[in-house]
């Protein structure tokens, strides 16, 4: 796994266990995601806002699976793109 330097392009080597870490932490929050957007979708009335709810837990479901996918491919050792690592500060604080 890599993840971004100090500058922009660069790239260093990411550590396994710091890698693991990035991806649970990154599963837990998505399945937080999905969480308030199926209770959103639940509590939509209005026809606009229950379809941003479906796109919304689509693009959530397609994120928990590229996560479960970057997950099994470190625990088998299988040289995968790197993770971002910039990527767990896209996600809001839950």
């Amino acid at each position: 796994m890599e993840k971004r330097g100090r500058f922009w392009g660069r790239r260093t080597a990411m550590p396994e266990e710091e890698a693991a870490e990035i991806l649970e932490e990154s599963l837990g929050a998505t399945r937080v995601l999905i969480a308030q957007a199926y209770a959103g979708f639940n509590a939509a009335a209005d026809p606009e806002l229950v379809e941003s709810y479906v796109y919304e837990i689509q693009a959530l479901q397609a994120r928990y699976s590229y996560l479960l996918r970057q997950r099994k491919a470190l625990e088998s050792g299988v040289e995968q793109p790197a993770f971002p690592a910039a990527r767990r500060s896209t996600l809001p604080a839950v």
